[in-house]
């Protein structure tokens, strides 16, 4: 059989909204030497192929992180796939806030050299020596303690929808950026409690490490991420310290967990925690886009951009971009309507 997808982005999707099945979107992710990764990837492509999974995971010889959507009626049997491998077995899985069984529309399945990109030679510290894992009842009670700090360790796009209140969000555009910065802003914080948080926990397994390696002495960690952290604080019936959204890394592109909004459209302004990808085939930008934007500029991010979709200009022309979540554009929200004012 192959072992990879040959069918089109907008046949796939097609028949995702066709299905007459429910899905259950989960995480998991596991640190594990692994001898062969790509035999370890094509067996599993095949397990999961057949069980009409879907998903975007990532295989490295120091392991696996994974995010899937799976049949409902074939989720038993996906459960016992794990069980054939000791890397799999007894795998904590997270499961989603928010799951329309939309979140992926074909199972994609790559080896990388590193599971997580953080431009690190992992020899020149010990990545096993991690922080204390702090179950999400144990974060939540800790945040706001006299002693503790704060820290998010995911990229500025996620953390401007949603964040832990009072932490530490690093402008960060890359995870290695973000190791770099939170270590510098943590410089004169050595003898507090570190609370590091990420979205499914894998982020935090090497920032703890190599924040230990800096010098810091109590670095704790949130086991399971937000997506943990969400579940125990429902079960328990608590009022969640994560306002706003939590962004995923799947079609949905976000799923609240209090239901706040906390970030702007970027292009007028208005209350808005919508992420998207520019319309226009051309760019992709990704940014924060309200519904009347969308209908306007017809989901793109520029009247340039709308126009080229249109077929109305053969040539793309240069745009004067003002926004957006990369640092190249990112500018206060006051800036972008002084500049938008002063254009009109």
């Amino acid at each position: 059989m192959q072992l990879h997808n040959k069918i089109n982005r907008e046949e796939l999707k097609k028949r995702l909204m066709e299905e007459t099945f429910r899905r259950k979107t989960i995480s998991f992710y596991k640190y594990h030497y692994l001898e062969n990764p790509q035999e370890f990837r094509d067996n599993i492509y095949r397990n999961w192929f057949a069980l009409d999974c879907f998903g975007r995971i990532y295989v490295a010889r120091e392991g696996i992180n994974a995010q899937m959507s799976v049949p409902e009626h074939h989720f038993g049997e996906f459960l016992k796939t794990l069980a054939n491998y000791e890397i799999l077995k007894n795998i904590p899985i997270k499961y989603a806030i928010e799951d329309d069984g939309k979140s992926f529309y074909k199972l994609t399945i790559k080896v990388r050299p590193k599971l997580v990109a953080d431009g690190l030679d992992d020899g020149s510290y010990d990545v096993t020596n991690v922080g204390k894992h702090l179950t999400g009842l144990e974060f939540h009670n800790l945040i706001g303690q006299g002693n503790t700090v704060v820290v998010d360790m995911r990229n500025y796009y996620e953390s401007e929808i949603g964040h832990f209140e009072g932490a530490i969000c690093p402008e960060a555009d890359t995870f290695r950026e973000e190791l770099e910065i939170a270590t510098d802003l943590l410089q004169d914080k050595k003898d507090k409690k570190i609370l590091l948080y990420c979205t499914g926990g894998i982020r935090c397994e090497k920032a703890s490490a190599y924040l230990k390696h800096q010098g810091f002495k109590d670095v704790n960690q949130l086991h399971g991420g937000v997506l943990e952290y969400a579940r125990q604080i429902k079960a328990a019936n608590l009022e969640s310290k994560f306002i706003g959204k939590n962004f995923v890394f799947d079609e949905r592109l976000g799923e609240s967990v209090n239901g706040q909004i906390i970030s702007h459209c970027h292009q007028c302004g208005k209350p808005c925690d919508t992420h998207t990808n520019c319309a226009n085939n051309s760019c992709h930008l990704l940014f924060i886009q309200c519904e009347d934007c969308k209908t306007k500029y017809d989901g793109c991010c520029t009247p340039e951009c709308a126009e080229e979709k249109a077929g109305k200009l053969s040539v793309a022309k240069e745009k004067r971009i003002i926004f957006g979540n990369s640092r190249k554009y990112r500018k206060s929200l006051a800036l972008v309507r002084a500049e938008t004012e002063n254009h009109k």
